[in-house]
């Protein structure tokens, strides 16, 4: 894994004295204990995070959890109490004012949940926007905002203003200009949250698309864990400031660390979201014929309906090379659908 953003050791603590409050978050106080006894808020607490290039990793939990002050401390829009983050191999917490200006100039792009776009700016004006703070020729402003107005589906737009458009619209004309600079990273906050649910899903295919094509390294943040699942290629669940799970979607589905990412789960429709290669006993050999062979990437909704099509009750599984890797049972379909038991571990 070509880990491009790495964070380790992070703590952020809000109010005054914030060295003592470092030292007993260290120590083991929680974040209630922290605010009774040192009026602190404990932001971040020791967070440990490789997110890797070319990959949507999707940061998550409930509001108050962390998240967001997570994500502003990439670009350094919030500074740390403690840790270190570095960005392919640059340390960002020592680059200077100077050089913090001109490295999110070129290498970030930020999504806002509340679109942020120049209301006396027309939108092509608004995707040129980080093109011309960096001198770029008005030329190539132009021809990049046309590109990419394009791109969002929203040509013909150009010398509109943004009270003209819909929110959706907006988002994507936000989505345009954090893209228009050609950054290789793009921080996503809560971008889709404030769009109507049938906008929000189009505005994710969007994204999906896009990033099929791009490979951009985006951190998206998010509290809809059916968002999360859907976009995310690796999450990162937040709580009280703490990781409490960090892994492929499919392993938080099927082994969720703890009681807190349990409920956070409770409610998925399991049979759309499990893959067959995450249940399956891995198999290199065909034993019987007329058995279907299925995709390693079909959801067990999917499988369900091709085992009922064999009289065996399982199927074979292949990859995207059309190679037999394993095979899927009836019974373990069944497994993989169930919830499991509700565990008695305490959150985290």
């Amino acid at each position: 894994m070509n880990n491009y953003i790495k964070i380790k050791s992070l703590y952020k603590i809000f109010g005054n004295n914030t060295t003592e409050a470092l030292n007993l978050v260290k120590e083991g106080m929680s974040k209630e204990e922290l605010l009774e006894k040192t009026n602190c808020v404990l932001g971040l607490n020791d967070i440990n995070l490789d997110i890797p290039k070319g990959k949507i990793h999707v940061i998550m939990g409930l509001s108050g959890s962390g998240k967001s002050t997570l994500i502003r401390h990439l670009n350094r829009l919030i500074e740390p109490t403690f840790g270190e983050i570095t960005i392919d191999g640059v340390n960002v917490l020592k680059l200077n004012n100077k050089e913090l200006l001109e490295y999110r100039q070129k290498n970030m792009s930020m999504v806002f949940q509340k679109f942020a776009l120049f209301p006396h700016k027309t939108i092509q004006e608004n995707i040129s926007y980080g093109l011309i703070v960096q001198n770029i020729s008005e030329e190539i402003c132009k021809e990049k905002s046309q590109f990419w107005l394009k791109r969002v589906g929203l040509e013909g737009y150009e010398k509109y203003y943004p009270n003209q458009l819909s929110g959706g619209m907006q988002q994507r004309v936000g989505l345009a200009r954090a893209l228009a600079t050609d950054a290789e990273i793009l921080l996503m906050d809560e971008a889709f949250s404030a769009l109507d649910p049938l906008i929000r899903a189009e505005m994710q295919d969007v994204l999906i698309d896009l990033q099929l094509e791009l490979k951009k390294t985006i951190v998206f943040i998010t509290h809809d864990l059916d968002e999360a699942l859907k976009i995310g290629e690796r999450i990162s669940i937040l709580r009280d400031g703490s990781v409490v799970q960090d892994d492929n979607p499919q392993k938080i589905i099927l082994n969720p660390s703890d009681k807190y990412v349990s409920d956070f789960i409770k409610d998925i429709n399991r049979s759309r979201v499990i893959k067959a290669k995450s249940i399956m006993i891995k198999s290199i050999s065909i034993k019987k014929e007329n058995v279907p062979i299925i995709d390693s990437e079909m959801v067990l909704e999917e499988v369900l309906q091709e085992i009922s099509k064999t009289k065996y009750y399982f199927v074979y599984v292949k990859n995207n090379k059309n190679k037999i890797i394993g095979k899927i049972t009836l019974k373990q379909l069944l497994n993989g659908i169930q919830r499991p038991r509700q565990e008695n571990k305490k959150y985290a």
